[in-house]
C-alpha cells in the first residue's frame, strides 16, 4: 500500500527491491512532495517503509529547499 504523498522514484525502489513490507507513507502533507508545491521551495520530509510486524523505518528523506 501506498499512503499520503510518496515520490514515484520511492515507489519504483519499493517494487524493484520488494522488501517484505506493507508498503510506503508520507505523514502528513508536506510542502514540495509530489502534488503539494514544488519540488524546488519544499520542506524536509521523510518518506517510511512499514514493516509486515507494524514497525517502521525511514525509507528515503528528502530535505528542505
Amino acid at each position: 500500500m501506498i499512503e499520503g504523498h510518496v515520490p514515484v522514484a520511492d515507489i519504483r525502489r519499493l517494487l524493484e527491491e520488494r522488501p517484505d513490507a506493507v508498503g510506503l507513507a508520507v505523514p502528513g502533507m508536506p510542502y514540495g512532495s509530489p502534488g503539494m508545491g514544488p519540488e524546488s521551495e519544499r520542506e524536509a520530509y521523510e518518506v517510511f517503509l512499514i514493516r509486515r510486524d507494524g514497525s517502521t523505518e525511514v525509507y528515503a528523506s528528502y530535505s528542505a529547499v
